[in-house]
């Protein structure tokens, strides 16, 4: 495969970012205010770190890079509406760390209203809260919970007759998952490259397949993809399964040596800008598939083209579900691996014994990300905007009752589809999937 760079979109625009979070405070009630921290470093051992990722609901509104940073929203302020804390510059730390945006950096990157260093955030908080009537952060932030109750405690504690602290607390994290849930055009130019990247990748492991290497040299390959197309690197831990490990639905191991005769499944995705691909290929690993496989292989990618077909607005994910699963059992029956008439086989939900997981989640900043599966307690139609997985698959137990040609063969094929007005969009169309298509591309390469 020739050595080149995809061309980069466009990142997403700091005028977007107001826009996403007028839109959260417009929703707001009066007297509101929102406090979203970002991410801090994790550490890995001792005085090293993991790599940093932003935490994606602060990324969403801000698009800033930087550890230990407070968003903090105040709608109808003079002042001004959009206030940042981050870390400030430290030419020692600078040092070992690399450059910090600081205050100015932050605001002229990256936009706001004002912006101050992290060492005035105690002394600052109360002043900006005073006479706010609720206080609207990730209920599920330790953290940032007792952040809010310290900044009313010291507002209480103040000695001014006229302070006014929160009265309530509410969940922030609900509105602005909503938000997610529906991607702008710059969000779905970074999912459709972030699907380029995982289809090369994928491609890429594909012809480097041969019996005798190991899981982890085409993890090794995929993830080299990853980087040489600037990616941050895998979206999640990329699984490499091959033979039987293909029925551990988040095998990671990734350590056995690759047989002759066997199937290997490759779920992975880069994360480009923070937005996640998500592919999954099943391939021999000899380059030619058996008939066994082919036949099963062909019921699990018949379902798929089918589901993917039927994504459209108006469509639910329990929709799409359905039809998998009544593409999957009839396949099924066919080969033998179930017995008896279709419907009665779907009544008693007899292929979950083969097909354990959902069909689709949504997919975002996070591989599985945000956003309500349902509405009013009613599957949530989908909307333009909206970009989903579509991985139907089939894990044949290793078990006595079953033909032995299919016992301990593990498939699955899943795609990156965003909705569009007129149906869908495969975003990762780039990676072969037709038998045909993979037996000539590992001959080839």
């Amino acid at each position: 495969m020739p050595i080149e760079t995809l061309p980069r979109p466009a990142p997403i625009a700091n005028a977007e970012y107001r826009e996403r979070r007028a839109r959260l405070m417009a929703g707001l009630p009066p007297d509101a205010a929102v406090l979203l921290p970002g991410a801090s470093l994790v550490t890995r051992s001792r005085d090293s770190e993991h790599p940093f990722r932003q935490d994606s609901d602060f990324h969403y509104l801000t698009g800033f890079p930087e550890p230990d940073a407070l968003l903090l929203l105040l709608p109808g302020r003079e002042a001004g509406e959009c206030v940042l804390f981050c870390q400030d510059r430290d030419p020692e730390m600078e040092t070992w760390t690399g450059r910090r945006l600081g205050t100015d950096g932050a605001l002229r990157e990256h936009g706001g209203d004002q912006a101050f260093p992290n060492a005035e955030r105690d002394t600052r908080l109360a002043e900006l809260l005073d006479g706010r009537d609720s206080l609207h952060l990730p209920l599920d932030d330790a953290g940032a919970l007792r952040l809010a109750e310290r900044i009313r405690a010291d507002l209480v504690a103040g000695g001014r007759r006229d302070a006014r602290a929160p009265l309530s607390f509410a969940d922030i994290s609900g509105a602005i998952h909503e938000q997610r849930l529906i991607k702008s055009e710059a969000e779905l130019a970074l999912l459709r490259h972030a699907g380029a990247i995982s289809a090369r990748a994928h491609r890429r492991a594909m012809a480097a397949a041969r019996p005798g290497r190991a899981e982890y040299q085409l993890q090794a390959e995929l993830e080299h993809e990853f980087r040489w197309q600037g990616a941050s690197g895998p979206a999640y831990a990329s699984i490499v399964a091959g033979g039987a490990n293909a029925r551990v639905l988040h095998y990671i191991d990734n350590a056995a040596v690759l047989a002759d005769g066997d199937l290997v499944l490759i779920d992975a995705g880069a994360e480009f800008d923070l937005y996640a691909g998500d592919v999954s290929r099943t391939f021999p690993v000899g380059g030619r598939f058996s008939p066994p496989q082919r036949a099963l292989y062909e019921v699990v990618l018949r379902a798929q083209a089918r589901v993917i077909e039927a994504v459209r607005p108006g469509a639910t994910l329990e929709d799409l579900h359905r039809l998998a699963v009544r593409e999957l059992t009839a396949g099924l029956i066919e080969l033998g691996l179930l017995a008896g008439e279709l419907d009665a086989c779907l009544e008693a939900g007899a292929c979950r014994r083969f097909y354990p997981h959902a069909t689709s989640h949504w997919l975002g900043l996070d591989v599985h990300d945000v956003g309500g599966y349902r509405r009013a307690g009613q599957p949530r139609p989908l909307r333009p905007g909206m970009v989903l997985t579509v991985e139907p698959g089939l894990y044949v137990p290793d078990e006595a009752d079953l033909p032995a040609a299919y016992r301990g063969l593990g498939i699955r094929i899943e795609d990156d589809v965003s909705v569009t007005p007129q149906g869908h969009e495969v975003l990762s169309a780039d990676v072969p999937k037709r038998v045909a298509d993979i037996e000539a591309l590992m001959v080839k390469e």
